[in-house]
Order: structure tokens, then sequence, then C-alpha cells
């Protein structure tokens, strides 16, 4: 551990005993807690501890509930639909990608929509589940305004992330394939990071209210974050939009409410879908032509400026390989937000920093 680096392990019994004191079980307090500490050991900060507060004001606001209680409102064989009436995201989700598994590997296929629900995190927490159990995944989740349609200046559209993961090797020796990607051009997360660092943002992530560019980080949450690859992502967070939300039963567009927005009810839903390999070819032989194809990707010449070919979901791999190694380092802001939290619970004494 190098000095001044913040122990994860410690950070993630920190944030569990702070959802704990909100009246979170302990075992959803430690899984939420574990999604903010995982994010910021595979190198997206945006999603890490720098949320803590924004989960716990949303419980102190009562717009989600500590304590999850979800409802099966369909249970059909491969599917199932789950009312989730407003309570903890990452709890949800991790309940709709259990339920996604066993149905695979009853039927196939298994796919599994939460309605009611809340932010969960990154979705790569959950599909590398599914790819660990032998499955290829792809899960959607849509959010609150942050996009206008193309061709339009009000934003009635989330960035809408979603994800596809599926496993390399058996003996998890290489880490798995994941996309986890947001439809804008930048997750939301990494302006507030932005900001927290007091860094300006590049031109062509978002415009301001006026509908100018700008590289300042408030301007760019107060305004219009935009669509990767222009008309191409806004169709793109518009499908995952009717897949979580007007497939689910849950809120779309913008009757879906931010986590930023902490005393505003989320209404966002998702839609976990798992596909059982073994059901497609032999586990073995999927395997070995993953290997193959990842081989394939890194042997290609370098470009100017590039030491590696990495395929999708091998940096995260190495990211948490060395922070685990080395210890976490946060933005000021970010510990600043901890210290507070931490006086205001009463958890100076087990705060890592």
């Amino acid at each position: 551990m190098l000095k001044g680096r913040i122990d994860p392990e410690r950070l993630t019994d920190f944030a569990t005993a702070v959802y704990a004191t909100a009246g979170m079980p302990e075992a959803d307090a430690r899984l939420v807690a574990d999604t903010l500490v995982q994010a910021d050991l595979w190198g997206h900060q945006s999603h890490g501890v720098l949320r803590l507060g924004w989960y716990l004001d949303r419980i102190r606001n009562g717009v989600m509930k500590p304590v999850t209680q979800p409802e099966f409102v369909v249970d059909a064989g491969a599917i199932a639909v789950i009312d989730g009436h407003d309570g903890v995201g990452h709890v949800l989700a991790m309940l709709a990608t259990h339920e996604a598994i066993k149905r695979a590997q009853a039927h196939g296929i298994g796919a599994v929509a939460v309605r009611n629900s809340n932010h969960f995190g990154t979705c790569m927490y959950y599909t590398r589940r599914v790819a660990g159990a032998g499955c290829v995944a792809m899960l959607t989740s849509n959010g609150g305004p942050a996009m206008a349609p193309w061709g339009g200046r009000k934003k009635i559209i989330g960035t809408n992330p979603w994800s596809v993961a599926a496993p390399v090797s058996s003996d998890g020796a290489r880490a798995p394939f994941v996309v986890d990607m947001a439809a804008t051009g930048v997750a939301r997360g990494k302006i507030y990071l932005a900001r927290n660092k007091n860094l300006p943002i590049p031109l062509g992530w978002a415009i301001d209210q006026d509908g100018a560019p700008t590289t300042d980080p408030q301007q760019a949450i107060d305004g219009i974050i935009l669509p990767m690859a222009e008309h191409k992502g806004y169709a793109i967070a518009a499908m995952v939009d009717m897949m979580s939300g007007v497939l689910t039963g849950s809120g779309f567009l913008s009757a879906v409410h931010s986590p930023y927005k902490t005393a505003e009810k989320s209404n966002c839903g998702h839609l976990m879908i798992a596909m059982d390999i073994s059901n497609f070819q032999p586990l073995d032989q999927f395997h070995a032509r993953m290997q193959q194809f990842a081989k394939e990707i890194k042997s290609v010449p370098l470009a100017q400026g590039f030491d590696e070919v990495f395929y999708p979901g091998e940096m995260e791999d190495n990211s948490d390989a060395k922070f685990r190694r080395e210890g976490l380092s946060l933005p000021e802001d970010t510990l600043a937000d901890l210290r507070r939290i931490a006086s205001e619970t009463g958890l100076e004494a087990k705060l890592p920093v």
C-alpha cells in the first residue's frame, strides 16, 4: 500500500456503515458499498464513492426506500417482471441478475424486467456476474433527462447505459469481454467528476442552456449532454429507453429522474437478459473461440501513441489489480464529501482517509 492511498476494503466497510445508519439491511448496504468501491477500482471514479452521498440523500428524502421489497408481477418461465416499489436499485438489479441466470439455465434464455427502481451504479457490475455463470448478458437501464432528441433543444432523454458481457476463459485467467457505455458521448458522472476536480471538460461533450458549446462542467450539467456519434447515439438512447422504460412498465423519457435529483422519485427501469451459452454450443468451445477472438484483436499493429490494444473489459481488470495492490487515490472534493458524511453519521472513526 502506497503512502496516502486508501484501502478499498476499509472504504467498503465505511460505505456499508453509512448506509446501515440509514436503515438499509447489512447485506444490502454492503452490496451498494461494493458497487461504488468496485467502480473506483475499475478506474471509473464517475460511478464510485463520489455517489455515496447521493444515494444516502435519496433515502433521507424518502424517494428511495432503504428496505427493498420486490414484487414479482409476472413469473412466466423464461420471463419475469419485478416491481421494485422504489427500493434500492442495486438490490433490485442484483435480484434481476440472479433471476435471469436461473431462468437461462432452465430455459436457455432468461429475461427479467424491473420497474419502479432506482439507479444501480455501473451496468458491468451485474453483467460480469452473468458472464461468470457461463452466460452472455445484456443489461439496459434508463435515466433522467440529460440529452435532447436529435435536432431538438430540450433534454428529455437520459444517458441510458447498456452493457453486454461474455466469458473469455473458464478459469477466470482472462478478463471477461465487457462493453458498458452510455448513449451520450460521455457519462454524466464524468462531468460531475470534472467539476469535483475543478477541471474543464473537452469541447464536444455538452452545450450550455443557450445551445453553445461549453467546457464548463456546471454549464454542461445545467445544459444538455451531447449524444455519442450524433444522431446514432440519440437513436441508441431511445432504444434503451424503450426497452428499460416502456417495455418494463416503468417510467420513460421525462418521467424518469436522475440520482442527482435526490428529492425526486426515480421511476427508472431495467432489463436484464441472460443467454446460456451451452444451449448455443459447448461452453469449452465458446471459451476457445473467445480466446481466439481476443487474440486477434490484440495482435493488430499498434497505432502511434499506443503501447497495447485491449479488448473491451480488459482495462478494468488491469486497473482493479493495480488499485487493490497500491490503494485508491480520490479527488479532494470527493474526500471532503466523505468527511462530511462521516461527521453527519458519526462514523469518523471508520473513515479510512
